[in-house]
């Protein structure tokens, strides 16, 4: 069992104390199990490519794991509109839970965490004043809100808020800001990008007042009540975030616990790194082991917002560029601490640039009946490789053996748009080899053939290996590249990733295989 010290202030103020062990209820997430999950998303309008692109993050990191060996996963996302999963479904995202607020299995969690912390001494009753922003279901710090144009609004989205007073339910945050810091500092990348942790961390220093976690039922009607005062509504956050408790399995023996990851956007990057850990530490559980937060997009370097109509719907988008097309270019183009920017020219440029012409013409040159006349994954000749293929095939060689765990660290971090670089680093060397070494004028003699199999085997296993790492990205156009080569299902992992073995003298296991027969376009180019 993992031992972690959190320092838990109790609410005579007196002192620290003591050595929290982790829930023995609970299981550690060591092992074969990986579980990530994205935020509950309320959505008020049709779904935008920003909810899209949290799922799309967090399904590539879930792949990139199953890739890796974790079989026994969890994959949490959720939303209280339906059309936003039939998204998820539509891009591929590969969740293994979806769960909405209104089940009968999260209103138990809620409600029984709510008395868990009362019991603990965390709640009290009381008397509070401040802005509320409706569209955010939240109370916002005076740091969170600015004047604009007479009004009031929240400084993050610009929404009005409402100066509020009511007697609510309150949570000891403030005992726990010491609890907070020492999580954040508590191992590597807990938090990351570091921008954002830094953030918080300035958040802290702040200091943090108690948080109202319910509301008047007049005020809000819908929601679960708080246990024995049916005159409460219970915030609508803590209500949201307890969904990574429920799909875990809280409060049954054996439960999951704690979460890898939780992929969030910015902003509710408070909600996640502030209270969300105040309120597990208070009942005693861990916190995340890591929360891994991304930036937003822009349109025309514009934010994105329904009054000004330029809302990117992720269904037409998905329509016109394909599912694999826009989780390319969103995995591709977004960089986690800076905004990215949505831009219709650009996604046709890197679409038609990298998956048509790059990976696509890859695929086409070394499958052609006209080249591969014989349809298969061709034999090595080492006599070739070292008379004449050698001297330029080694630097692609090199490239591809270094791949793997140069794409696994990338992935791993979350920034899939570096990897995916290197991975079409790789297909350009293995185009231009083919380019200069002609395949083509190589068929014209049987004197080349062993010459034309081995340039046609370099250009191959390099397909091989990209096809393998672009799973986690675009899972339908790299499942075309793996059919073609006749790669089987099983042979898809991270530890099928050795390659070039026919080099070193151990033949392949896919020398003399026959390709898939059925001719096809990798990816058509965008108009």
């Amino acid at each position: 069992m993992k031992l972690h010290w959190w320092f838990c202030k109790r609410s005579s103020g007196l002192q620290y104390l003591f050595l929290r062990k982790a829930s023995t209820t609970s299981t550690s997430s060591s092992g074969n199990t990986y579980f990530i999950t994205t935020p509950i998303f309320y959505v008020n309008a049709s779904p935008h490519i920003g909810h899209l692109h949290s799922a799309v993050l967090a399904d590539a990191l879930h792949r990139t794991y199953v890739l890796l060996g974790k079989e026994k996963n969890i994959f949490s996302t959720g939303t209280d509109e339906h059309g936003l999963k039939d998204v998820f479904k539509m891009a591929g995202v590969s969740y293994t839970d979806f769960i909405r607020t209104t089940e009968e299995r999260h209103v138990k969690v809620v409600q029984h965490f709510w008395q868990h912390l009362d019991n603990q001494g965390f709640i009290y009753k009381d008397k509070y004043q401040g802005w509320y922003c409706s569209s955010e279901e939240s109370f916002l710090t005076p740091s969170q809100v600015k004047e604009d144009s007479g009004k009031m609004v929240s400084t993050e989205s610009g929404q009005p808020v409402e100066w509020t007073q009511e007697e609510n339910y309150m949570f000891r945050l403030s005992q726990l800001e010491q609890d907070i810091l020492h999580w954040l500092n508590s191992g590597d990348k807990v938090l990351y990008p570091s921008n954002f942790c830094q953030l918080v961390k300035h958040w802290i220093s702040e200091g943090l007042p108690d948080l109202s976690i319910s509301r008047d039922r007049f005020r809000l009607k819908w929601g679960i009540p708080v246990p024995n005062d049916n005159t409460q509504t219970i915030y609508v956050w803590l209500d949201a975030l307890l969904n990574y408790l429920t799909v875990a399995g809280y409060p049954i023996a054996g439960y999951h616990w704690p979460p890898d990851c939780h992929v969030i956007g910015k902003d509710i990057l408070r909600f996640h790194a502030i209270y969300w850990p105040a309120f597990l530490i208070a009942a005693g559980l861990e916190p995340p082991c890591h929360i891994f937060c991304h930036s937003h997009w822009t349109v025309e370097n514009k934010k994105m917002s329904k009054s000004k109509g330029n809302v990117v719907s992720p269904i037409d988008s998905m329509k016109h560029y394909t599912s694999d097309g826009l989780r390319y270019f969103l995995l591709r183009e977004a960089v986690p601490y800076n905004d990215a920017n949505y831009n219709e020219d650009k996604l046709k440029r890197i679409l038609n640039s990298e998956l048509a012409d790059t990976l696509g013409n890859l695929l086409s040159r070394c499958s052609a009946t006209s080249v591969n006349k014989e349809q298969v994954f061709p034999v090595f000749d080492y006599q070739a490789w070292d008379q004449c293929v050698a001297t330029e095939g080694k630097e692609i060689v090199d490239s591809v053996c270094r791949l793997p765990e140069t794409v696994k660290d990338h992935f791993l971090e979350g920034n899939f748009h570096h990897g995916v670089d290197v991975i079409m680093n790789c297909a350009r060397q293995a185009n231009l080899f083919i380019q200069n070494q002609k395949p083509w004028e190589l068929t014209k003699s049987d004197a080349d053939k062993s010459r034309l199999n081995t340039v046609l085997y370099v250009a191959m296993e390099t397909l091989r290996v990209c096809g393998i790492l672009l799973q986690p990205v675009v899972p339908y156009l790299a499942d075309k590249i793996l059919k073609k080569l006749e790669v089987n299902i099983q042979e898809r992992n991270w530890h099928d990733l050795a390659c070039f073995s026919s080099i070193t003298g151990t033949k392949s296991n896919f020398e003399g295989r026959p390709l898939q027969k059925e001719k096809m376009i990798l990816f058509t180019r965008i108009k």
